[in-house]
């Protein structure tokens, strides 16, 4: 007989969140991935062009994990016309002994949600100077707003900018955060103000054309690019990747196929055979990160199935605790 919990997600909010535990999942993930012989597939992506469709598959099995999540998660940017969030989603969690399932997580993109927030603070604390205070988010989804608060958690963040295509909707985010967060937070509408003197600048858009231009970028400056997890999507340009003094990728391999590093890499401005440093072996100690005040350090996260199998397996231990769920036998 086995068992399954079947979580929606008013449960799922109730018992995971975005906290240091949910950190230290996603931390201990990315070391996984870059010590441990981690089985962690091509994402697969369906398109739905004419309506601004994408539907990307992500699953990894990670040694030592007894569970592994394989997520179906469907962006539709004309969504929020429809009065629909852009991003929905479920995850699935199995046995890693015996394939049988064990949680049905009906999270409609939560748990992305929150282990992408996750990564930022990870990729912050690693890589940001200690005593950054000021953040710019480009932005204003619940992305925009996760990040912030992932980076009040690892970093003395009392200041922060929002901007956004939509001025008014980076209005109501700031003011929302500046409330949550009791910081001071303001709507920017120029870009290269909102990057002008941040610690740290953290991109969550679907953008096609780089939003922080050369220019924009300073010494001592850490970004996080997240935005970039399809071939098409560019937040960065491509020469800032190669002023960087370190630029660090969630994973290489996905990176030069879809991340901010694929398109230095088409402009020329990055070695084809360059060695790219991974957030995960900077965590083990096998790499460096920051070395100077005056560095500056790029974060390209495109989204891992380690962080789905981590944050699925952490939501899965949470809601045994708390008995919460609803149980299917068969």
């Amino acid at each position: 007989m086995s068992r399954m919990a079947v979580l929606t997600e008013a449960e799922l909010r109730k018992i995971v969140t975005l906290d240091q535990d949910a950190i230290a999942c996603v931390e201990n993930a990315f070391r996984a991935l870059a010590t441990l012989p981690v089985e962690m597939p091509p994402i697969l992506r369906l398109d739905v062009p004419e309506h601004r469709g994408e539907v990307d598959v992500k699953t990894a099995y990670v040694p030592g994990i007894d569970g592994f999540a394989i997520k179906i998660s469907p962006g539709f940017f004309n969504n929020p016309q429809l009065g629909l969030p852009s991003l929905n989603g479920m995850m699935v969690l199995l046995s890693a002994r015996t394939g049988l399932i064990e949680a049905l997580l009906l999270d409609n993109g939560y748990l992305t949600d929150i282990r992408t927030a996750a990564a930022g603070a990870v990729a912050a604390k690693h890589l940001s100077r200690e005593d950054s205070r000021i953040a710019a988010i480009f932005g204003a989804g619940v992305q925009a707003g996760l990040q912030l608060e992932a980076l009040h958690l690892v970093r003395p963040i009392d200041e922060a900018r929002i901007w956004a295509r939509d001025a008014a909707k980076a209005e109501a985010t700031a003011a929302r955060l500046r409330e949550k967060l009791g910081i001071a937070v303001r709507a920017e509408p120029d870009a290269a103000n909102a990057a002008a003197g941040a610690d740290i600048i953290v991109t969550t858009t679907p953008s096609t054309e780089p939003l922080i231009k050369a220019g924009f970028v300073a010494a001592g400056q850490h970004i996080t690019a997240m935005g970039s997890d399809a071939e098409h999507k560019n937040e960065i340009a491509p020469a800032i990747l190669r002023m960087a003094d370190l630029y660090v990728a969630d994973s290489a391999k996905q990176t030069r196929r879809l991340g901010e590093l694929h398109h230095a890499l088409d402009a020329g401005v990055m070695a084809v055979d360059a060695d790219i440093t991974e957030l995960g072996q900077i965590i083990a100690g096998a790499k460096h990160g920051r070395r100077s005040a005056s560095d500056i350090t790029i974060a390209d996260l495109t989204g891992t199935g380690v962080q789905d199998t981590a944050i699925a397996t952490l939501a899965r231990d949470r809601a045994r605790a708390a008995d919460a769920g609803t149980i299917f036998e068969s």
